[in-house]
C-alpha cells in the first residue's frame, strides 16, 4: 500500500526526519509514539505525502487523511483572518458552522449526518466552528476526514482533548474502520492510549524513525523499557518567585460563585450553579465535552463578558465592583487551548516565559535582571535552554505547549487555572509538568482549578472535584466532594 525507504526529510537547515524503512499493508492498524520535537508532525505529513522527500524511495499513493492539532490551529487561524475583515459583504455569513467544515471534504449531506451522529455531534453542525470546545472541533476534524472515504486515515493525538465516553466511542469507531480495511497510523505519545487492535508498533526519537515492531516485540525492547524508567524517576527543583511578588492572604474564599446562569444562542451552558473555593483547596473539574468547564474557566478569568451579570465574587472582589481585567488576572496563572490558539504572535521561548510576568501575549516591555534570569531558569528546567532564541511559533505543538505552562507558573500566582494542560504532552513531559505542579503548589501559596479529562493526568496535590453529570433534558448536575 505504502512504502517508505532510505527517506530522508528537510525540517530545518540543520535538521532532518530520516526514515530507514516503513511499510503499510491495507487494513492494519499502526501506532507510533514520539517525544516533542521528535519529528513527529513532519512524519505525519510524510505519510500524508504533503511533504517532500529530499531522498529515498517512496512506492504507493493512497488516498490519505490527516487529521493533527496543528490543523485543527490552522482552521482557527484561518477562520479568525476570515472574520476580522473588512472585505466580508453585509449578505455574507460571517462564521463557518461545523456543519460547513464537514463538508468541505464532500457535498454528501447524509454521510455528513451519518457521521455527526456517530460521533455525537449532530447538535453542533449549525453552531460555529470557533465556538466549539477542543474536543468538540476534534471530533468535527474527525468527521472532516472520513467524508472523503480515505485508504489511508493518519491520526496525530487523536485522544487529546476527548473525555472517556468519547475515546472510547472513537476507540471503537477505529476498529471498524480498520475491519472495514481502512488502514489506520494513530501517532499518540501514551502509551496506554495504543489501542489493542494495533498490530505494528514504533518510536520516533530525535527525527529518527525506529521500525514498526509486533506488539510483544516493541514492550519487552530494551529502548522501551529505558524510556519507560526515565519518564518515573525525574527530580523537579522549581525556581523561585519573584522577589517584589507580594499577594495578600484572604480570609474568606478565593472564588465565590452564586446561583451562575450562563447561556448562548438559547441553551443553557451554566445553571444554577453555586460553587466556592476556599483557603487550600485545589480543585479537578470533570465532566464531558460541551459540559460547560471551560465557560465556567471564561467566568473566573473575565473572558466571557456574562461574569458582570452574575454574582461572581475574586479575591474578595465582587466582578464588576471598578476592578480592570488586569487585575483579576495580575493574581492568576492561566493556561487553556484557547490561550495556545491565540498565542500566535512572533518571539521566542524566553520571551513567552517572560511574558508570563506581565500577563501579556507577546512581549512588549524591557524585562529586568532578574525576570530574566527567572525566565531562563524555567527554560532550563524545561531541557530547552539551547532553544533561547528560536522561534517559538516553529517549535512543535508539545514543546509550544510546556513553555505555556511555564509562563503561567512564573510569577507562582495565588490562583493557577489549568485547562487541558497536558493536551499534546507526550508521557515523559506529562510526568515532569505533573511534578512541577506538584511542587509549586506543595511549596507555594498557588491554589489550582484543573481540568482534565484523563484519571491519570491530575496532579496528587488536588483536594476537590466539581464534577458535572449529564441528566437525561440534556442539564448537568453539579456534584462537589472531597478527594
Amino acid at each position: 500500500m505504502l512504502r517508505i525507504h532510505a527517506a530522508n526529510y528537510s525540517i530545518s537547515t540543520h535538521k532532518k526526519l530520516t526514515i530507514n524503512h516503513l511499510e503499510l499493508q491495507a487494513g492494519e492498524c499502526c501506532a507510533i509514539v514520539g517525544n516533542n520535537g521528535s519529528g513527529k508532525t513532519v512524519l505525519a505529513k510524510a505519510l500524508h505525502q504533503e511533504f517532500p522527500a529530499e531522498s529515498g524511495q517512496i512506492i504507493g499513493n493512497p488516498r490519505s487523511e490527516l487529521v493533527s492539532f496543528e490543523k485543527q490551529l490552522k482552521l482557527y487561524d484561518d477562520e479568525w483572518e476570515r472574520t476580522n475583515t473588512d472585505m466580508l459583504g453585509a449578505e455574507e455569513d460571517i462564521a463557518t458552522t461545523a456543519g460547513e467544515i464537514i463538508r468541505q471534504n464532500g457535498h454528501d449531506d447524509a454521510l455528513c449526518q451519518e457521521l455527526a451522529a456517530q460521533f455525537g455531534i449532530s447538535h453542533l453542525l449549525t453552531q460555529p466552528f470557533t465556538s466549539l470546545s477542543s474536543g468538540e472541533g476534534r471530533k468535527v476534524l474527525l468527521a472532516q476526514a472520513l467524508m472523503s472515504k480515505p485508504e489511508l486515515l493518519i491520526l496525530d493525538e487523536p485522544f487529546d482533548g476527548l473525555d472517556v465516553n468519547a475515546r472510547s466511542q472513537l476507540t471503537m469507531h477505529l476498529s471498524r474502520l480498520q475491519q472495514n480495511g481502512v488502514t489506520l497510523v494513530l501517532i499518540v505519545n501514551r502509551l496506554n492510549e495504543i489501542p489493542e487492535f494495533a498490530q505494528k508498533l514504533g518510536w520516533i526519537l530525535d527525527c529518527q524513525f525506529m521500525n514498526l515492531q509486533d506488539r510483544a516485540t516493541f514492550f519487552t525492547d530494551p529502548l522501551t523499557q529505558q524510556l519507560l524508567h526515565y519518564a518515573s524517576t525525574s527530580n523537579v527543583t522549581l525556581p523561585p518567585p519573584l522577589l517584589s511578588s507580594k499577594h495578600d492572604k484572604l480570609a474568606g474564599p478565593l472564588v465565590d460563585l452564586q446561583q451562575i446562569h450562563v447561556s448562548f444562542n438559547d441553551r443553557n451552558i451554566l445553571n444554577g450553579l453555586n460553587w466556592q473555593v476556599h483557603q487550600g483547596e485545589h480543585w479537578h473539574i470533570a465532566g464531558p465535552n460541551g459540559c460547560g468547564k471551560t465557560t465556567l474557566l471564561h467566568l473566573i478569568t473575565g473572558d466571557n463578558p456574562q461574569c458582570y451579570s452574575n454574582q461572581v465574587t475574586l479575591f474578595g472582589k465582587r466582578r464588576g465592583s471598578g476592578e480592570s481585567i488586569w487585575d483579576i488576572k495580575q493574581q492568576m496563572g492561566i493556561v487553556s487551548p484557547a490561550l495556545h490558539m491565540s498565542y500566535r504572535v512572533a518571539g521566542t521561548p524566553l520571551t513567552v516565559i517572560l511574558s508570563g510576568f506581565y500577563d501579556s501575549i507577546g512581549l512588549y516591555q524591557k524585562p529586568g535582571d532578574q525576570e530574566l534570569t527567572l525566565a531562563r531558569q524555567w527554560l532550563k528546567l524545561l531541557g530547552m535552554e539551547n532553544m533561547e532564541q528560536h522561534s517559538f511559533l516553529q517549535l512543535s505543538y508539545g514543546q509550544q505547549r510546556l513553555l505555556l505552562i511555564a509562563r503561567a507558573m512564573v510569577k507562582h500566582p495565588p490562583l493557577l487555572i489549568l485547562d487541558e494542560p497536558l493536551q499534546g504532552l507526550d508521557s515523559l513531559n506529562r510526568h515532569l509538568v505533573l511534578q512541577y505542579i506538584d511542587r509549586l503548589v506543595t511549596h507555594s501559596h498557588s491554589q489550582l482549578l484543573y481540568v482534565s479529562h484523563h484519571e491519570e493526568d491530575v496532579p496528587a496535590c488536588m483536594t476537590h472535584r466539581l464534577q458535572f453529570i449529564a441528566q437525561a433534558d440534556g442539564s448537568y448536575q453539579y456534584e462537589q466532594k472531597p478527594l
